[in-house]
Protein backbone atom coordinates (compact mmCIF):
# COMPACT_ATOMS: atom_id res chain seq x y z
CA UNK A 1 0.00 0.00 0.00
CA UNK A 2 2.91 2.79 0.67
CA UNK A 3 4.72 1.62 -2.70
CA UNK A 4 0.73 2.73 -4.05
CA UNK A 5 0.93 5.87 -2.62
CA UNK A 6 4.64 6.72 -3.58
CA UNK A 7 4.43 5.59 -6.90
CA UNK A 8 0.98 7.88 -6.99
CA UNK A 9 2.93 11.01 -5.78
CA UNK A 10 5.76 10.32 -8.51
CA UNK A 11 3.42 10.56 -11.02
CA UNK A 12 1.78 13.72 -9.80
CA UNK A 13 4.99 14.95 -9.47
CA UNK A 14 5.69 14.22 -13.00
CA UNK A 15 2.87 15.83 -14.24
CA UNK A 16 2.97 18.67 -12.96
CA UNK A 17 6.43 19.62 -14.69
CA UNK A 18 4.46 18.79 -17.78
CA UNK A 19 4.52 22.01 -20.06
CA UNK A 20 0.99 23.01 -21.07
CA UNK A 21 1.85 23.45 -24.73
CA UNK A 22 2.06 19.39 -24.49
CA UNK A 23 -1.14 19.24 -22.94
CA UNK A 24 -4.49 18.55 -25.26
CA UNK A 25 -4.97 22.24 -26.53
CA UNK A 26 -8.83 23.52 -25.89
CA UNK A 27 -10.92 23.86 -28.30
CA UNK A 28 -12.65 26.29 -29.90
CA UNK A 29 -16.66 25.48 -29.57
CA UNK A 30 -19.32 26.03 -32.52
CA UNK A 31 -20.46 29.10 -33.38
CA UNK A 32 -23.81 28.85 -32.83
CA UNK A 33 -25.31 32.40 -31.91
CA UNK A 34 -24.36 35.72 -31.30
CA UNK A 35 -24.55 35.11 -27.66
CA UNK A 36 -22.63 31.89 -26.99
CA UNK A 37 -22.88 31.18 -23.00
CA UNK A 38 -20.78 27.74 -22.72
CA UNK A 39 -20.51 28.87 -19.02
CA UNK A 40 -24.12 28.82 -18.27
CA UNK A 41 -23.78 32.51 -16.21
CA UNK A 42 -26.18 34.03 -18.96
CA UNK A 43 -29.95 34.41 -17.85
CA UNK A 44 -32.22 33.63 -20.78
CA UNK A 45 -34.18 36.60 -21.05
CA UNK A 46 -30.16 38.33 -21.22
CA UNK A 47 -29.33 36.03 -24.23
CA UNK A 48 -32.56 36.76 -26.00
CA UNK A 49 -32.37 40.63 -25.57
CA UNK A 50 -28.34 40.55 -26.75
CA UNK A 51 -29.33 38.43 -29.18
CA UNK A 52 -31.93 41.01 -30.80
CA UNK A 53 -29.79 44.15 -30.14
CA UNK A 54 -26.54 42.35 -32.09
CA UNK A 55 -28.57 40.90 -35.12
CA UNK A 56 -30.29 44.56 -35.32
CA UNK A 57 -26.51 46.35 -35.09
CA UNK A 58 -25.44 43.23 -37.95
CA UNK A 59 -28.49 44.00 -40.26
CA UNK A 60 -27.82 47.92 -40.23
CA UNK A 61 -23.61 47.79 -40.36
CA UNK A 62 -22.48 44.56 -41.22
CA UNK A 63 -20.57 44.36 -37.86
CA UNK A 64 -20.67 41.19 -36.64
CA UNK A 65 -20.58 41.50 -32.34
CA UNK A 66 -20.02 38.26 -30.96
CA UNK A 67 -19.93 37.07 -27.19
CA UNK A 68 -18.34 33.83 -25.73
CA UNK A 69 -18.61 32.82 -22.46
CA UNK A 70 -16.61 29.94 -21.62
CA UNK A 71 -16.14 27.60 -18.10
CA UNK A 72 -12.30 27.73 -17.77
CA UNK A 73 -9.27 28.55 -20.42
CA UNK A 74 -7.72 25.33 -19.27
CA UNK A 75 -4.34 26.74 -18.75
CA UNK A 76 -4.33 28.86 -22.09
CA UNK A 77 -3.45 32.08 -22.37
CA UNK A 78 -6.61 34.52 -22.83
CA UNK A 79 -5.09 36.86 -25.99
CA UNK A 80 -3.84 33.21 -27.59
CA UNK A 81 -7.33 31.10 -27.14
CA UNK A 82 -9.31 34.40 -27.95
CA UNK A 83 -7.10 34.85 -31.25
CA UNK A 84 -7.78 31.08 -32.02
CA UNK A 85 -10.97 31.68 -31.75
CA UNK A 86 -11.88 34.37 -34.07
CA UNK A 87 -9.16 32.74 -36.57
CA UNK A 88 -12.08 29.72 -36.49
CA UNK A 89 -15.07 31.50 -36.55
CA UNK A 90 -14.08 34.57 -38.69
CA UNK A 91 -16.05 37.02 -36.97
CA UNK A 92 -16.62 40.19 -39.68
CA UNK A 93 -16.69 40.81 -43.34
CA UNK A 94 -13.84 39.52 -45.69
CA UNK A 95 -13.86 42.72 -47.33
CA UNK A 96 -13.82 45.03 -44.10
CA UNK A 97 -12.48 42.98 -41.41
CA UNK A 98 -15.61 44.31 -39.08
CA UNK A 99 -16.21 41.75 -36.16
CA UNK A 100 -15.48 41.65 -32.10
CA UNK A 101 -15.59 38.96 -30.19
CA UNK A 102 -16.25 39.38 -26.01
CA UNK A 103 -14.96 36.80 -24.50
CA UNK A 104 -15.24 35.26 -20.98
CA UNK A 105 -13.39 32.93 -18.90
CA UNK A 106 -15.57 32.64 -15.90
CA UNK A 107 -13.10 29.89 -13.28
CA UNK A 108 -10.10 32.33 -14.64
CA UNK A 109 -11.99 35.35 -13.99
CA UNK A 110 -10.19 37.00 -16.87
CA UNK A 111 -11.52 38.52 -20.05
CA UNK A 112 -10.95 39.77 -23.48
CA UNK A 113 -12.52 42.02 -26.18
CA UNK A 114 -10.60 41.07 -29.71
CA UNK A 115 -11.13 43.61 -32.69
CA UNK A 116 -11.03 43.32 -36.42
CA UNK A 117 -8.92 45.20 -38.43
CA UNK A 118 -11.48 47.25 -40.03
CA UNK A 119 -12.97 48.75 -36.40
CA UNK A 120 -9.48 49.09 -34.79
CA UNK A 121 -9.62 52.68 -35.53
CA UNK A 122 -12.86 53.15 -33.07
CA UNK A 123 -11.99 50.47 -30.89
CA UNK A 124 -8.92 51.00 -29.79
CA UNK A 125 -6.83 48.77 -27.33
CA UNK A 126 -6.97 51.62 -24.92
CA UNK A 127 -10.63 52.12 -24.93
CA UNK A 128 -11.36 48.51 -25.28
CA UNK A 129 -9.71 48.23 -21.93
CA UNK A 130 -11.45 51.30 -20.48
CA UNK A 131 -14.71 49.52 -21.07
CA UNK A 132 -13.72 46.39 -19.49
CA UNK A 133 -12.81 48.24 -16.48
CA UNK A 134 -15.50 50.51 -16.12
CA UNK A 135 -17.85 48.51 -17.85
CA UNK A 136 -18.02 45.26 -17.11
CA UNK A 137 -15.51 44.42 -14.20
CA UNK A 138 -17.51 46.48 -11.53
CA UNK A 139 -20.50 44.07 -12.42
CA UNK A 140 -18.56 41.22 -12.58
CA UNK A 141 -17.07 41.49 -8.79
CA UNK A 142 -20.75 41.10 -7.90
CA UNK A 143 -21.51 38.04 -9.75
CA UNK A 144 -24.03 40.24 -11.39
CA UNK A 145 -22.52 38.57 -15.37
CA UNK A 146 -26.03 39.69 -16.99
CA UNK A 147 -25.49 43.40 -16.01
CA UNK A 148 -21.66 43.36 -16.98
CA UNK A 149 -22.38 41.73 -20.58
CA UNK A 150 -25.05 43.94 -21.33
CA UNK A 151 -23.07 46.80 -20.09
CA UNK A 152 -20.05 45.82 -21.69
CA UNK A 153 -21.96 45.02 -25.15
CA UNK A 154 -23.80 48.54 -25.12
CA UNK A 155 -20.64 50.35 -24.54
CA UNK A 156 -18.95 48.23 -27.55
CA UNK A 157 -22.23 49.15 -29.67
CA UNK A 158 -21.45 52.84 -28.46
CA UNK A 159 -18.05 53.20 -29.11
CA UNK A 160 -18.68 51.68 -32.89
CA UNK A 161 -21.16 54.39 -33.27
CA UNK A 162 -18.63 57.15 -31.96
CA UNK A 163 -20.96 57.89 -28.95
CA UNK A 164 -19.71 56.21 -26.19
CA UNK A 165 -17.67 58.66 -23.62
CA UNK A 166 -15.57 56.65 -21.19
CA UNK A 167 -15.22 58.66 -17.18
CA UNK A 168 -12.13 60.03 -17.20
CA UNK A 169 -9.62 58.72 -14.66
CA UNK A 170 -6.14 58.97 -13.32
CA UNK A 171 -6.37 54.88 -13.27
CA UNK A 172 -6.36 55.02 -16.48
CA UNK A 173 -2.73 55.63 -17.30
CA UNK A 174 -2.56 51.81 -16.18
CA UNK A 175 -4.06 50.40 -19.13
CA UNK A 176 -2.33 48.69 -21.68
CA UNK A 177 1.16 49.38 -20.35
CA UNK A 178 3.65 47.85 -23.11
CA UNK A 179 5.04 43.88 -22.42
CA UNK A 180 8.05 44.18 -19.45
CA UNK A 181 10.82 43.94 -22.13
CA UNK A 182 10.29 46.15 -24.01
CA UNK A 183 8.89 48.80 -21.85
CA UNK A 184 13.02 48.18 -20.10
CA UNK A 185 14.27 48.69 -23.10
CA UNK A 186 12.53 51.96 -23.83
CA UNK A 187 13.41 53.23 -20.64
CA UNK A 188 16.79 52.32 -21.03
CA UNK A 189 16.83 54.80 -23.75
CA UNK A 190 14.88 57.36 -21.62
CA UNK A 191 17.46 57.58 -19.57
CA UNK A 192 20.32 57.76 -21.83
CA UNK A 193 18.72 60.92 -23.01
CA UNK A 194 17.26 62.75 -20.14
CA UNK A 195 19.54 60.50 -17.74
CA UNK A 196 22.02 62.78 -19.62
CA UNK A 197 20.40 65.98 -19.02
CA UNK A 198 19.34 64.95 -15.06
CA UNK A 199 23.05 64.14 -14.45
CA UNK A 200 24.31 67.64 -16.34
CA UNK A 201 21.01 69.54 -13.84
CA UNK A 202 22.93 67.60 -10.86
CA UNK A 203 26.59 68.51 -11.14
CA UNK A 204 25.92 72.09 -12.63
CA UNK A 205 25.34 74.65 -9.49
CA UNK A 206 23.01 77.45 -9.45
CA UNK A 207 19.92 79.07 -11.23
CA UNK A 208 20.00 76.79 -13.99
CA UNK A 209 20.66 73.20 -11.91
CA UNK A 210 17.00 74.03 -10.68
CA UNK A 211 15.34 75.05 -13.58
CA UNK A 212 16.39 71.90 -15.27
CA UNK A 213 15.21 69.75 -12.20
CA UNK A 214 11.89 71.88 -12.44
CA UNK A 215 11.99 71.16 -16.68
CA UNK A 216 12.36 67.62 -16.62
CA UNK A 217 9.90 66.65 -13.53
CA UNK A 218 7.08 66.57 -16.72
CA UNK A 219 9.55 63.59 -18.52
CA UNK A 220 10.15 61.81 -14.98
CA UNK A 221 6.58 61.65 -14.44
CA UNK A 222 4.76 60.77 -17.56
CA UNK A 223 7.06 58.56 -19.21
CA UNK A 224 7.07 56.11 -16.66
CA UNK A 225 3.93 56.01 -15.62
CA UNK A 226 3.01 55.77 -19.58
CA UNK A 227 5.46 52.46 -19.67
CA UNK A 228 5.00 51.04 -16.46
CA UNK A 229 1.53 52.09 -14.97
CA UNK A 230 0.72 54.24 -11.97
CA UNK A 231 1.81 52.57 -9.37
CA UNK A 232 5.26 52.24 -10.51
CA UNK A 233 5.54 54.87 -12.65
CA UNK A 234 4.57 57.32 -9.25
CA UNK A 235 7.67 55.00 -7.61
CA UNK A 236 10.17 55.80 -10.21
CA UNK A 237 9.14 59.47 -9.82
CA UNK A 238 9.61 60.02 -6.04
CA UNK A 239 13.14 58.60 -6.79
CA UNK A 240 13.65 61.42 -9.28
CA UNK A 241 12.03 64.05 -7.33
CA UNK A 242 13.91 63.19 -3.68
CA UNK A 243 17.17 61.61 -4.98
CA UNK A 244 17.76 64.77 -7.03
CA UNK A 245 17.77 67.11 -3.91
CA UNK A 246 19.99 63.90 -1.65
CA UNK A 247 22.84 64.30 -4.78
CA UNK A 248 22.87 67.94 -4.36
CA UNK A 249 23.35 68.09 -1.17
CA UNK A 250 26.10 65.30 -0.69
CA UNK A 251 28.14 66.52 -3.72
CA UNK A 252 27.87 70.01 -2.31
CA UNK A 253 28.70 69.10 1.51
CA UNK A 254 30.63 66.04 1.56
CA UNK A 255 34.01 66.04 0.76
CA UNK A 256 33.81 62.68 -1.56
CA UNK A 257 31.19 64.39 -3.46
CA UNK A 258 32.99 67.35 -3.78
CA UNK A 259 35.52 65.78 -4.98
CA UNK A 260 33.80 63.53 -7.50
CA UNK A 261 31.73 66.33 -8.81
CA UNK A 262 34.72 68.69 -9.50
CA UNK A 263 36.33 65.31 -11.48
CA UNK A 264 33.50 64.50 -13.64
CA UNK A 265 30.64 67.79 -13.63
CA UNK A 266 32.32 69.43 -16.35
CA UNK A 267 32.60 65.89 -18.16
CA UNK A 268 28.70 65.37 -17.62
CA UNK A 269 27.48 69.04 -17.96
CA UNK A 270 29.21 69.08 -21.99
CA UNK A 271 27.54 65.53 -22.71
CA UNK A 272 24.45 67.18 -21.66
CA UNK A 273 25.00 69.72 -23.74
CA UNK A 274 26.25 67.68 -26.64
CA UNK A 275 23.32 65.32 -26.65
CA UNK A 276 20.71 67.99 -26.74
CA UNK A 277 21.86 68.84 -30.57
CA UNK A 278 21.41 65.51 -31.47
CA UNK A 279 18.29 63.99 -29.75
CA UNK A 280 15.70 66.94 -29.83
CA UNK A 281 13.59 65.72 -32.25
CA UNK A 282 13.37 62.30 -30.69
CA UNK A 283 9.61 60.90 -29.56
CA UNK A 284 8.67 58.59 -26.71
CA UNK A 285 4.97 58.44 -28.34
CA UNK A 286 3.61 55.13 -29.40
CA UNK A 287 0.41 53.57 -30.87
CA UNK A 288 -1.26 53.93 -34.26
CA UNK A 289 -0.06 51.16 -35.95
CA UNK A 290 -2.00 48.60 -38.02
CA UNK A 291 -1.23 45.11 -36.24
CA UNK A 292 -3.89 41.84 -35.61
CA UNK A 293 -4.44 40.89 -32.36
CA UNK A 294 -5.68 44.23 -31.04
CA UNK A 295 -8.28 44.67 -28.45
CA UNK A 296 -7.71 44.47 -24.55
CA UNK A 297 -7.34 41.63 -21.75
CA UNK A 298 -8.91 42.24 -18.33
CA UNK A 299 -9.48 40.31 -15.19
CA UNK A 300 -12.22 40.78 -12.42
Amino acid sequence: MRFDWLRLLFIALVLSFIPGRLLPALEVPYLVSRVNDYAGILSPETIQRLEETLKAHEDSTSNQVVVLTITSLAGEVIEEYSMKVVEAWKLGTAQNDNGVLLLIAKEDRELRIEVGNGLEGVLPDGLCGTIIRQEIVPHFKDQRYDDGVEAGISAILRAIANEYQAESGFSDFDQDVPPWPLALGVFAFFLFIVGTFTLSAVFTSGFMSWFMYVFLIPFWLMFPMGLFGVTVGIAIFAVYLVGFIVAKIFFATNPSGKKFSKQWGTKFASSGRSSSGGSSRSSFSGGGGSFSGGGSSGRW
